[in-house]
């Protein structure tokens, strides 16, 4: 419903900008949408409209801000099974199963992540920028299984987004990921930095690029080799991100001529390999029906609301489990 709340400043409160000063009392509104009500005339001092959210606060102050109800969220809810790891007031952590779109895009307007958890979530969702959606944070490619967090709020949404942002720098976030490779890598581990962009060639791939330019960003992948099998020539390999780039894994895996077994888009020049493999893993490997071997297998995060350390794992499809036993 919509809420019209009231404010008086204090002498403790003289100076505060009066976007800072509301996000102070109102912990549920995020400053960043306490700031797009303020720019659409839902504020006012006294009977004044106010539209400036770095007005400065005086003492004695009265304010009201008109809180307007969240609207309808624009993708249809859609009942569909969710594996839910974890569930609070804030939150929502999802194991999601290959072959499942995050979000509604040209070509996918349904049956999506979103749809899901809109149908799901239902008056949970309290608002993210006033739309009562699940907020998205990261996303995982549509047949990359794993781990995700969404959030149910503004205040939710923006805490994790801060996180995501600074690629666990900060310590508070931790993103692993196991994948299947060609090949054995010379070396146990090491780091992978470049820049990537979406290619000229291919619109649907994204490229490896030596020199920043508008459209390419700083892309650094951390791995390690977990198991090889020389028979078969194939590794399992963990990844862990420093930043989160469309399609990042997939690329730097490729760059370093360890694509990802069954990639559709990075790893097809390989795939005359599967003939070279024994019967039982060709057969295995023949069975991921042209979809990546990849999973997002470890989340952690500071929870953005009760500070809470949390922390998931999640076990590789089953697909993926029986070529890791061959291993």
């Amino acid at each position: 419903m919509e809420k019209i709340l009231s404010y008086k400043a204090s002498g403790d409160d003289t100076g505060k900008r009066i976007d800072q000063f509301l996000a102070q009392i109102e912990k549920d509104i995020s400053r960043t949408r306490i700031k797009n009500l303020i720019l659409e005339g839902s504020l006012k001092l006294f009977d004044e409209i106010i539209i400036d959210p770095s007005l400065k606060v005086k003492e004695d102050d009265i304010y009201t801000l008109l809180i307007p109800e969240a609207k309808d969220p624009k993708p249809k809810g859609e009942k569909i099974d969710l594996n839910i790891i974890f569930e609070d007031k804030d939150l929502i952590v999802i194991d999601k199963p290959k072959g499942i779109v995050v979000h509604p895009a040209p070509g996918n307007h349904s049956k999506t992540l979103v749809n899901a958890l809109i149908n799901h979530c239902g008056s949970s969702l309290s608002g993210i920028g006033g739309e009562k959606r699940p907020g998205i944070v990261h996303r995982l490619d549509k047949d990359t299984s794993g781990l995700i967090v969404v959030a149910k709020n503004d205040k939710s949404h923006n805490g994790l987004s801060e996180q995501f942002k600074n690629h666990g720098r900060d310590g508070k976030l931790i993103r692993s990921y196991q994948a299947i490779v060609w090949g054995i890598p010379k070396f146990s581990s090491g780091s992978i930095t470049t820049y990537l962009g979406r290619s000229s060639k291919n619109r649907k791939k994204i490229a490896i690029y030596k020199d920043e330019k508008p459209g390419r960003k700083i892309a650094i992948t951390h791995w390690k080799t977990l198991k090889k099998n020389t028979l078969n020539d194939i590794s399992l390999i963990e990844c862990k991100l420093e930043t989160g780039r469309t399609h990042q894994i997939r690329v730097h895996l490729d760059h370093i001529s360890h694509p990802v077994i069954s990639d559709p888009l990075y790893g097809q020049s390989y795939k005359t390999k599967i003939s070279m493999l024994n019967e039982e893993m060709k057969i295995l490997v023949e069975k991921l029906d042209n979809k990546q071997a990849l999973h997002a297998n470890l989340l952690g995060f500071e929870h953005p609301l009760t500070k809470e350390t949390l922390e998931f794992k999640s076990e590789p499809t089953e697909e993926m489990l029986k070529i890791i036993n061959l291993i």
